[in-house]
């Protein structure tokens, strides 16, 4: 199942080959196939694709499939998850395939822009994450919930 989930932080952005391959950088690659030689990709609610490696999604999936199935946002959540898990090894040139349905359901096309966000990655369509960057830097200012106490 693998070992430990490693900490994935660093944001690139990366080409995708006209087949809808992602060549995931070396050192992102040697440390998700250092914890599961399969990755799992989905899709997110705020519409980015979602890259974990197997056994960090298992705790993910496990808490999912416990979603309620009679609460509409919870519904379409589960859809999205589920629905669009892939597993898939990448190829002996650190390529993964990203599927047409996750590809069109995160908008990437050409480029797409990897950001780390600690034992898995999000994938986004550079003009998305750049408009929903603007739109965070541009908020009040105050912390998430939970965050209160948090300085930097």
């Amino acid at each position: 199942m693998g070992g430990t989930v490693g900490t994935f932080h660093g944001a690139t952005v990366l080409t995708l080959d006209a087949k809808g391959r992602l060549a995931i950088p070396t050192r992102h690659r040697d440390a998700l196939v250092a914890v599961s030689k399969t990755l799992v990709l989905s899709a997110h609610p705020e519409g980015c694709a979602l890259i974990y490696p197997e056994s960090a999604w298992e705790r993910v999936r496990t808490q999912v499939e416990k979603f309620p199935s009679f609460h509409p946002q919870a519904s379409w959540w589960k859809r999205l998850l589920l629905g669009f898990e892939e597993h898939t090894t990448p190829d002996a040139s650190g390529r993964v395939l990203v599927s047409s349905a996750l590809r069109m359901h995160a908008k990437l096309e050409r480029e797409a822009m990897l950001v780390g966000q600690s034992h898995y990655f999000e994938l986004w369509d550079p003009g998305v994450w750049n408009a929903r960057y603007a739109a965070a830097l541009s908020g009040s200012g105050s912390l998430p919930p939970g965050a209160e106490n948090f300085s930097l």
